[in-house]
């Protein structure tokens, strides 16, 4: 925890003084930027959450892009996952489509996305949700998959019918794998977020791009900074999530140990 506190600070007082050694214009120093996103993002009357025009038309809605896509993922590739890894037969048949799938760039798709759904947030949430559907739904059917079948044939015996053993055996197995390609897909979905948005008339995205073009350097690494602590603070609170909702698996593991 000090070492925390203690090299923060140190590595933005070596940032400060390196680049105002250097004056290059690329590369301003922390506290022009930090000034210049108080003007784009942080200015404005306390009852409006210090947040001001550009971060009202920009932030809620690249925060709901992100988060739509990720749950859209996170369900689909749960379910398509436990029944991939449930089923050897599904599997067979289905992972040639999903390793050629897996294997294609979201960028790439990007024109293809556009003439399906022309700009907008359908079309942002679609390339969100194809590029970060994968690792989740590989971390399911793993899961799936090594379930234990001593658990698996306690519940038959105790007649437990398909349903109530995927909730109640399956899915707490696969909990752990569950959440960590949600984890990872959610660390993708804001590279993603903002790459989608490039093609879009608001977002972070947008306005990243919007200081690109008006040769804004102090608002490009401004929006660069608050993508790195939007995903800073959306790991902190997955993270958080996760040892709630798993306490019981570190209980487990610590009784058999």
């Amino acid at each position: 925890m000090i070492a925390r506190v203690v090299v923060a600070p140190a590595v933005l007082l070596i940032w400060e003084l390196a680049t105002r050694a250097m004056a290059h214009p690329f590369f301003p120093p922390p506290s022009v930027i930090v000034a210049r996103m108080r003007e784009l993002w942080f200015t404005g009357s306390p009852a409006r959450l210090w947040l001001n025009d550009v971060a009202l038309a920009n932030f809620p809605p690249s925060l709901g892009r992100l988060l739509a896509g990720w749950v859209v993922s996170g369900v689909a590739g749960v379910a398509l996952g436990v029944a991939l890894g449930r089923s050897p037969l599904l599997h067979r048949l289905l992972d040639p489509a999903i390793q050629f799938g897996r294997a294609l760039p979201p960028p790439a798709l990007l024109p293809m996305m556009l003439a399906l759904f022309s700009t907008g947030t359908r079309m942002q949430i679609a390339v969100i949700t194809f590029g970060i559907v994968w690792p989740v739904l590989f971390n399911a059917a793993d899961g799936a998959r090594h379930v234990d079948p001593l658990h698996l044939d306690t519940a038959r015996v105790f007649g437990l019918s398909r349903g109530q053993r995927l909730f109640r055996v399956i899915l707490p197995a696969a909990a752990p794998k569950i959440f960590a390609g949600l984890r990872l897909s959610l660390s993708l979905a804001l590279i993603l977020m903002v790459i989608a948005e490039f093609f879009s008339t608001e977002g972070i995205g947008f306005q990243l791009r919007a200081a690109q073009r008006a040769f804004d350097l102090p608002g490009v690494w401004g929006a660069i900074v608050l993508l790195g602590v939007l995903g800073y603070l959306l790991n902190q609170g997955f993270l958080y999530l996760e040892r709630r909702i798993l306490t019981w698996h570190d209980t487990a593991q610590g009784n058999r140990s």
